[in-house]
């Protein structure tokens, strides 16, 4: 029900492993990591890997990298994001996997590592019109969250910012 020629992916979210404090060394995401030595005796926090659009990103991007059957008996389960950043950042879990923008906005964790974009499906908002209320108003707000001064804030929490769209 919505406008197609006013659809447009408005941002991007980078998926991200992060650890437990600011001072941890980086971790190569790739296929020769080893994340099961990594993680030791540790717990991998996620968003629910089965209904969590974070967690479902996050065991794809493992399965992806030949890592989720080494580390899914380490996996932590949380109802949401929110909740896998927050056993990190109390130090419940020494490792999470979850957005960039939400790692951006917790000060006790730090990312050590960036998922490659191919490994996971893509993680995109968009925004369009919805067919017949096409008013003034909502194509001014579409147009304002494409404009340098939404995408400077947006960049700042840590979205990514597709191609402008004219």
């Amino acid at each position: 029900k919505i406008d197609p020629d006013s659809r447009v992916d408005l941002l991007g979210n980078p998926l991200v492993l992060i650890a437990h404090g600011t001072s941890s060394s980086a971790v190569p995401i790739a296929p020769d990591m080893d994340l099961a030595a990594i993680l030791g005796d540790g717990r991998l926090a996620m968003a629910l890997v089965d209904a969590v659009p974070a967690g479902v990103y996050g065991k794809a991007a493992l399965r992806t990298l030949g890592q989720w059957d080494a580390v899914a008996d380490k996996v932590a389960q949380s109802d949401n994001v929110r909740g896998a950043l927050a056993l990190v950042a109390s130090g419940e879990a020494p490792f999470g996997i979850v957005y960039a923008t939400d790692a951006n906005a917790e000060p006790s964790v730090g990312v050590v590592g960036v998922f490659p974009a191919g490994t996971h499906p893509p993680i995109t908002y968009p925004a369009a019109i919805v067919t017949g209320r096409g008013s003034q108003a909502s194509r001014a707000l579409i147009a304002y969250l494409q404009s340098p001064e939404a995408r400077t804030v947006f960049a700042a929490q840590g979205f990514i910012l597709p191609d402008s769209k004219s």
